[in-house]
Formats: C-alpha cells, structure tokens, sequence
C-alpha cells in the first residue's frame, strides 16, 4: 500500500526567521503522529533553520528542497549539490518544477542529470511533469508527459525507480486558482502509470506514488486523494497558510 505523500513547496518565499515562525504555527495545528509523508521544502536559505526544528520536534515530517545541481563540487558558483542538501538533513528534492523549465531553461536532459545525483546520494528526487494550456488544447499532454518521464528517467533501473516520485503539475494550474479536475488529474495519472509498466515493470509502476499538484487547497484535496490514482498533493500557495497545510495533512491522513 502507498501512504500519501504531501509536500509544500514555499517557492522563493519567507526569510529564515520567516520560516520558523511558518513551523511552529503549522506544528501548532498539524497532526502529532500520521499515515502522511509530510515534506517541508523551504527555499535553501531557510534548510538549516527549519531543520534545526523539525529534527527534534517532528521527527514523522522530512525537508525537502525545490532544486539541485548534477555536480557534487567545483566552480559553479550560486549552485547547491546534493551532499549538501543531504548534509542538512533534506530527504526529498523537487526537480524540473514547470518554473525552472520555462523561467529558467532547464531541458529534460538537465532534470536526467539532477535526479541521478540525488540517487547518487540517497535522496529521494520528486520529479514534476506537465502540460501547458497550449499544449493540452492542441491534445499533446500525453505526449508532452511521456517525453517529460522517459527523458528525466532516461538509464534508471527498477530499484532506483523505487525511490522515485513523480508529481503530476499541468502548468496551466500552478498558481492560477484553477486546478484541473479529479478526472483531469486521474487519467494523466493512469498515463503515466501506463508509461511506467511498458519502460520498466507493472510492479515498478505498481510502487511509484504520484502526486497531483497545481492550485491544490484545503477545499479541493481530498477530491484529487478520493481517487486511487492520486497518491498525494504537490502544494504551492495554500502551504504558506500554516492552518490551511495542516488542513490537507488531516484530510489526507483521515483519507489514509
């Protein structure tokens, strides 16, 4: 069985001290103990001081981290490897986040490299995929998702592939309070499942969990995790609430 995993990406938001004040008053009102896999993930000036809380108070939430560079060291200057993010205590890594593809460039071959460096050290990469509204009205997310996958997983094995989440994020969703519906989300999903058994295995695909994200709240989530399909939530702005995350955490341990 696939416990639910729900992470909040702050994005480039909330200052170190910021951060902490965000913790304690989602701690406050957060489940004690959950079925959930809770992830925290803070922009990289705030790691240090939001794992400097959760280490000893809430040993059951991970940090998580929104980026990494392939290379472990060297002249790469405004980087962050993966030793170091694993160094600060980080479980989980987003990777190819629709704002680094489209604000930043990064290719799928780009994402390849920064999940195998995060396997390399034992963390555990979230890979996001999506569609753009333009490519969804020209019929192309099946295409645009399988690229997405076989390209950013290129040369995994099967065991690798189990330490692997894929989040589900259509572009046109992210941000703009208009998420896509259960159904949207449930078949993209079956696709991707499907993509998983032909490059891999049934059981391969069997085992990946798949969160749904794009414009996900307290009001919306337990639609998208009624669904089997839907293994948990990629959240962007409603994590930023501390009442409203700590919300979905419940929803979604109640829904476990």
């Amino acid at each position: 069985m696939r416990h639910f995993l729900i992470a909040g990406n702050w994005k480039m938001n909330k200052t170190a001290s910021e951060a902490v004040t965000l913790v304690e008053q989602f701690l406050a009102r957060a489940p004690k103990t959950s079925r959930v896999d809770t992830v925290l993930a803070p922009p990289f000036t705030a790691l240090a001081a939001v794992a400097a809380i959760l280490a000893p108070r809430a040993p059951h939430l991970s940090l998580g981290a929104q980026d990494v560079f392939w290379e472990d060291r060297g002249a790469y200057t405004g980087e962050i490897s993966a030793p170091m993010l694993a160094d600060l205590g980080c479980r989980y890594v987003l990777v190819g986040h629709s704002e680094r593809r489209h604000l930043f460039g990064e290719s799928d071959e780009a994402v390849a490299k920064k999940v195998q460096a995060l396997l390399r050290h034992g963390l555990q990469p979230i890979l996001c995929v999506g569609e753009t509204r333009q490519e969804r009205q020209r019929k192309e997310t099946e295409r645009v998702v399988t690229r997405q996958i076989l390209n950013g997983l290129a040369g995994l094995s099967a065991d690798q592939m189990a330490r692997l989440t894929i989040a589900y994020e259509p572009v046109w969703a992210i941000g703009t309070g208009e998420a896509a519906t259960p159904e949207q989300a449930a078949t993209v999903h079956r696709q991707i499942r499907s993509v998983l058994a032909g490059e891999w295995s049934p059981a391969c695909a069997a085992a990946v969990r798949i969160l749904y994200g794009g414009s996900v709240t307290a009001t919306n989530v337990g639609e998208f995790l009624a669904s089997p399909e839907v293994n948990g939530a990629l959240v962007g702005g409603a994590c930023l609430d501390p009442a409203a995350f700590a919300t979905i955490v419940s929803i979604a341990d109640a829904t476990t």
